[in-house]
């Protein structure tokens, strides 16, 4: 009875859905339809249940459901389903425009040395928010952003995270009077018209550059520390042109195979901006909240951007992302609305989202998820360069927290894809959802949710290392 109900499923998406959407393998192994999911847990309409290593995107940071997001996002039902966007505005819409604020431009500043100030007499629940590991943040930040301490930040709430990058574009356009946007290779910031611009995989452009106005150039995504000064020459000779207003990076590339670039390439970045007047852009819809050890990727380097883009775990599962900004460059952006907001939407800064997200931030903070990151991806890391590669294939691991990847290539270092594609669908029949990423899909990638076990990361790879031993053969 499940396994029809799984078909008729199926059956109906190729039926009455787009067909470049859900992808149907003729073979019937892919996709399964997901039932329910609980904490690290999916399982399907056929009863099934499987370890999920994606974290659906990224998405469930706290966990699949995690029992205080949802009650919040279902009392918040009960109470106040939707609002006005940008007319008639409520509570939830400004406590999460401050929880933003704190966690980021606030704890980011040298006068308050990563303290969190004062919550105020409607905060709810306070959050520690604490910095982490770096010994001297006031020094760290000194070195790495001269100048740079904003008092607080403003926020632009959107739905999916590619509405926060156009926020972000709209916004450091407004500021700079400069139409240029100086994006990386091997990007992915998502495929609405402002965003694929800067988005590099040609999948995705190809089809559309007609209709896309060229207002984006792309240098090279710097993978070693050998490539820094090529690349840094790439980025400054952009720059000096005096066209480019804003700097547009992921931290870490996700979709781009998880590309980490070297230490001091964001501090690169950062000082460029500086010279010439640009702003420095952070895409962390991805990388944000824990998923690299750190509440945010930039961090590592102790970089403040002008503008972060966030999404994906912010509600652990409702669509809401944001757009946050440094206060005095939004409001110089920006004029007072004067009853027509110039970017806004129907849903924007969605009550259900907005509880939900205040929620999961107290969820991540008090599990200590960023150190639960950390150390579970220490751990993953070393697990994953304990595989035995099969005659015929070279592995490489990398990883920053619990964002990890496996890239996989042939004896003559050409990417080994087919590999890649049939090890995720064997472990999806041992009961694990990965996903392939990087532009070849030769690259396994590993983003689970930040509450995963270290015995659930051991069995993953022990049968990771089985399928790629004996049933995947090169």
């Amino acid at each position: 009875m499940r396994a029809n109900f799984t078909q008729t499923t199926l059956d109906l998406l190729r039926d009455y859905e787009s067909r470049n959407v859900t992808f149907l393998d003729p073979d019937g192994t892919w996709p399964i339809v997901w039932e329910r999911a609980k904490g690290c847990s999916v399982w399907d309409t056929s009863g099934r249940r499987y370890l999920d290593l994606t974290a659906a995107f990224g998405v469930a940071a706290a966990g699949h459901a995690n029992p205080k997001v949802v009650l919040a996002g279902q009392q918040q039902m009960q109470r106040l389903l939707h609002a006005m966007g940008d007319v008639h505005p409520h509570a939830l819409k400004a406590e999460l425009a401050r929880e933003l604020s704190r966690l980021t431009f606030e704890r980011w500043s040298t006068r308050s040395g990563g303290r969190r100030p004062d919550p105020g007499s409607r905060a709810r629940t306070p959050c520690r928010f604490e910095i982490g590991a770096t010994a001297d943040w006031n020094s760290e930040l000194q070195k790495g952003n001269p100048g740079h301490s904003a008092p607080h930040g403003k926020t632009v709430f959107c739905n999916s995270g590619f509405e926060a990058v156009e926020a972000a574009l709209k916004t450091a356009h407004l500021a700079t009077n400069k139409a240029g946007v100086l994006a990386f290779e091997g990007a992915y910031h998502g495929l609405g018209y402002g965003a694929l611009t800067t988005t590099h995989r040609p999948l995705f452009r190809s089809p559309f550059r007609r209709q896309l106005r060229e207002f984006a150039r792309f240098a090279p995504f710097a993978a070693s520390r050998r490539e820094l000064p090529a690349v840094r020459e790439a980025v400054e000779a952009a720059l000096a042109t005096g066209r480019i207003g804003t700097v547009l990076v992921e931290p870490i590339q996700a979709r781009g195979g998880i590309q980490i670039p070297p230490p001091g390439f964001l501090r690169m970045l950062r000082r460029a901006c500086d010279q010439y007047g640009t702003l420095l852009v952070l895409d962390e819809i991805y990388t944000g909240f824990g998923r690299t050890g750190r509440w945010f990727a930039c961090e590592h380097e102790a970089v403040i951007p002008d503008l972060i883009c966030l999404g994906k775990a912010l509600t652990g599962g409702f669509p809401l992302s944001a757009c946050v900004g440094r206060a005095d460059l939004m409001d110089a952006a920006w004029p007072a609305s004067e009853g027509e907001a110039l970017h806004t939407s129907t849903f924007l800064g969605h009550p259900v989202g907005c509880a939900m997200a205040l929620a999961q931030l107290r969820e991540i903070d008090h599990l200590r998820l960023c150190e639960r990151s950390a150390t579970h991806g220490e751990e993953l890391l070393s697990l994953l360069k304990q595989l035995k590669a099969p005659g015929g294939l070279r592995f490489e691991v990398r990883g920053r927290g619990l964002m990890v990847g496996l890239e996989v290539r042939r004896s003559n270092r050409s990417p080994a894809t087919e590999v890649v594609i049939a090890a995720v669908k064997r472990m999806l029949q041992r009961g694990f959802i990965l996903l392939p990423e990087g532009e070849a899909a030769n690259v396994i990638g590993f983003t689970p949710p930040l509450t995963i076990s270290s015995s659930q990361l051991a069995r993953t790879i022990q049968s990771l290392q089985e399928v790629l031993a004996s049933e995947v053969r090169p």
